[in-house]
């Protein structure tokens, strides 16, 4: 049974509660400005297309008319003005998309207030409809459609009978399914209106998906069409799909205003086509920016950046929407740049409107760089000689001493292992130990990241006395290994690839099956118990799994290596991997350090790279991957650059205009200390080691190598599992049973009360009472005691209990508080 006071105790859960609520550090309370509600002036006008050109019946084209203010601001008024076409028997507006009507020559006339822009238009072949091809104009419909969603008839074994291509990946069986399955009731040439795909899209039939399709659109018109023709497969060696294009790329709007995207497909012989009412759009930041089904984007009232996802037949694009803070500070003020990075990031918070926090104190400081370096509290005696040390550099003094230091390579090695999957269940005790070890041994060594990484791809060996071949023994597929390498060392996330076309990124069948061709004969024998050789047998041919077809073995987006016969293909691919040229590998080790040290990626998640994702800072990000490429991967001095900029030492404390900001670094970002920081602060400031079983008495919880000693604590508090070759098998997200453990944990107590701890040390110096206030102070929250701690301990020692159990009250209440359980 607990003995700590019920009053005490109470005061406590009500602060744990708050800390589960807790999601960031924010005064929530606080409203967002009103954003201004004047009519913005238009100065000029510009138009997309230049010049618009129908090619037929199943041919329209989306207007996309731009503004400046007097200001030189560009904004979307493509749906505010006046358009009129000249000759309205050949041509016809339908909302702010242009239908031909007959073939000729007219030009639309568009005005807004006093500014007014002609654009031609020609319509050719208006009398014949265009040949329909089943693969470049009815796909995208059903993709637009979600006809072939995972959630629909695209999920495994289809729905009601009818099954499609997850994303339209297969377009054969697609159109199979469509004109020879069915019994021809899913398409019906004779009668196009009374086919289930169109009865059951529009409504008129019961369908379990709802309406999807308005009966007098252009998609409509297009499948009505298309059965017309018979149904037609289509025209052979008709140009395929490139890529498309989006404008704006970016822009720059105002709270609660609109902007219409343009979507335009381009063909392998230099044609384009309008695709803006096909095209699939998605928000990654829905409070910031939303978009429709047509391509129109809405911002709400609160700033920040969103990217607006375009999708056409498996070709992906992104534009960037940024929405600064109304009534930005005139003039700016400036921020004091310690280096590259300060002046990077603060020429984007000025485009933000967002002024950054204040410098935080030496005592916040200190805790938090030792925290986020090298996982341990700093102790009382540091804290103390940190805080008297008037030497201007002393923060860069104590950055260089901390890379220095041996719990470096101990935390380090922890997360890579993390990623790397060293796990006891499937390496077995041998296997984890000398993988760990190898991981150790290249954070103590300061090794390069690309030599160490390239030694780790390349691996071969026996697994009980060569620690990386290990990896490969927790990915006994060559499609595992390729899963696993694309993400954790290049940012290209291939799970999607396997069966279909990735939905938001490039990467198709051919790619991630290219990948899987250069672990394609990866082997392995048996040594004995838990014991195994490793090797690469040589290259041999990859197969797609339904056609057969061979995939040439290549990187995502690479060539073919010459004499892939010649040795072990995996060379070949380190090689590619680690080369200056390489877009992926740098960019992502840039990306997770910032992700550690301010606690958002530039991109996030950290380790997905693609280009719907774009970071929030692309500057920054290209300065740091040039970083890391020109240190030749000594990822230290990234960490060092990182570490000393002015950026990493803001307060977390938010103002008036950064309170809401979760994407610009304008205040440092407050984090739940990780499960193993978290348990070896605990022991650190009771002075009571963890005892593990197996494990010498002292080793720390950031020294494991196994991540399956049991551990309750460890668990609760959310230790990776090591299953995904990725951080996010690890939670810092607070808990109910995290709240609860640390209130009512015996083991807990037992580390507060031992004989032999803290507490009964510093009551056997016979210490005065506020220095013992102030050393559990420094101990556990690496300041002296504040007013809110001094009021606490005025009533815990005030009470009718004796002075050590007032101190052990006093000491578990701190380990409860919010400024011991979180970096900030």
């Amino acid at each position: 049974m607990l003995r700590w006071a019920a009053s005490t105790r109470a005061a406590v859960l009500t602060v744990m509660l708050s800390m589960v609520l807790i999601t960031s550090v924010t005064d929530a309370g606080e409203p967002a400005e009103k954003p201004p509600v004047n009519r913005r002036v238009v100065r000029s006008l510009s138009v997309l297309p230049t010049t618009i050109q129908l090619g037929g019946a199943n041919r329209i084209q989306q207007l996309l008319v731009t503004a400046r203010d007097p200001s030189g601001q560009a904004f979307d008024v493509t749906h505010r003005c006046d358009v009129t076409v000249a000759n309205t028997d050949l041509a016809l507006m339908r909302g702010a998309t242009v239908v031909g009507l007959a073939d000729g020559r007219t030009e639309l006339i568009i005005r807004c207030d006093a500014a007014t822009i002609r654009v031609p238009v020609i319509v050719e072949q208006y009398e014949t409809f265009p040949p329909v091809h089943f693969a470049n104009d009815v796909i995208p419909i059903l993709s637009k459609l979600g006809c072939n969603s995972g959630g629909c008839h695209g999920k495994q074994g289809g729905k009601n009978g009818f099954h499609l291509s997850v994303f339209g990946f297969d377009p054969k069986s697609d159109y199979a399914a469509l004109v020879k399955e069915g019994r021809g009731r899913r398409t019906f040439a004779a009668d196009p209106d009374s086919s289930l795909l169109l009865l059951k899209g529009t409504g008129r039939r019961p369908h379990g998906g709802g309406r999807r399709l308005v009966a007098d659109s252009t998609d409509y018109e297009l499948l009505h069409n298309w059965m017309q023709q018979g149904m037609p497969w289509g025209q052979q060696n008709v140009p395929t799909l490139t890529a498309i294009r989006v404008d704006p790329t970016d822009r720059v709007m105002l709270p609660n205003a609109k902007q219409q995207i343009l979507a335009t497909a381009i063909y392998s012989d230099g044609s384009q086509r309008d695709v803006t009412h096909a095209a699939a759009y998605s928000s990654n930041a829905t409070t910031v920016a939303e978009v429709d089904e047509s391509g129109r984007v809405a911002t709400g009232r609160l700033p920040g950046e969103a990217a607006i996802t375009v999708n056409y037949m498996g070709q992906v694009a992104a534009a960037l929407v940024l929405v600064p803070r109304p009534n930005a500070p005139n003039p700016y003020p400036n921020m004091p740049a310690n280096n590259r990075i300060d002046t990077l990031v603060s020429a984007k918070l000025q485009k933000m409107g967002i002024v950054p926090s204040a410098l935080t104190d030496d005592a916040t400081f200190l805790r938090r760089i030792y925290l986020d370096t090298i996982g341990t509290l700093p102790t009382a005696k540091e804290v103390r000689k940190f805080l008297t040390d008037n030497n201007p550099e002393k923060r860069k003094r104590v950055v260089d001493q901390l890379l220095d230091r041996d719990e470096f390579a101990d935390y380090w090695a922890l997360r890579w292992a993390d990623v790397l999957l060293v796990n006891r269940e499937t390496l077995g005790e041998r296997g984890a130990l000398e993988f760990h070890r190898w991981l150790r041994k290249q954070m103590a060594d300061d090794r390069p990241y690309d030599q160490w990484v390239r030694e780790l791809v390349t691996a071969s060996g026996s697994s009980g006395r060569y620690g990386p071949v290990n990896f490969y023994r927790a990915l006994p597929k060559a499609e595992d290994a390729a899963k696993a390498v694309s993400q954790a060392f290049l940012g290209i996330r291939l799970d999607c690839a396997q069966c279909h076309h990735h939905p938001f990124d490039q990467w198709g069948q051919r790619d991630f099956y290219g990948m899987v061709g250069f672990f394609n004969g990866m082997q392995r024998k048996s040594l004995g118990k838990d014991r195994e050789l490793v090797f690469h047998s040589g290259y041999r041919e990859t197969k797609l799994p339904l056609s057969g077809e061979v995939v040439p073995t290549r990187p995502p987006q690479g060539e073919q290596p010459q004499n892939l016969n010649s040795g072990d293909p995996r060379v070949q691919l380190a090689n590619w991997m680690t080369s200056r040229d390489n877009p992926w590998f740098a960019r992502l080790a840039a990306n997770r350090l910032w992700a550690h040290f301010l606690g958002r990626g530039l991109i996030d998640p950290v380790d997905d790279l693609r280009s719907t994702s774009p970071p929030t800072n692309e500057p920054l990000l290209a300065f740091l991957t040039q970083k890391v490429i020109a240190t030749e991967y000594d990822l230290k001095q990234v960490m060092r650059l990182i570490l000393n900029s002015r950026v990493y030492q803001l307060s977390s404390e938010p103002n008036a205009t950064n309170f809401d900001d979760e994407q610009n670094y304008s205040h440092y970002t407050v984090k739940r200390l990780p499960a193993e920081v978290l348990l070896d602060a605990v022991c650190q400031v009771t002075d009571v080691p963890e005892t593990y079983p197996g494990m010498p008495r002292g080793t720390r919880a950031i020294a494991l190598w196994d991540n399956r000693l049991p551990s309750y604590f460890l668990d609760t508090f959310g230790r990776s599992e090591r299953q995904s070759p990725c951080e996010c098998g690890k939670s810092n997200e607070p808990t109910m049973a995290q709240a609860l453990h640390l209130m009512n944990a015996p083991e807990i107590e037992a580390k507060i009360v031992n004989p032999r701890g803290r507490i009964a040390a510093l009551i056997d110096s016979n210490m005065p009472r506020k220095q013992l206030i102030e050393a559990l102070c420094l101990s556990a929250l690496g300041r002296p005691p504040g007013e809110k701690e001094r009021k606490i301990a005025a009533r815990l020692f005030a009470g009718e209990t004796s002075e050590q159990q007032a101190a052990e009250d006093f000491l578990w209440a701190l380990l409860n508080s919010y400024d011991f359980l979180f970096i900030h």
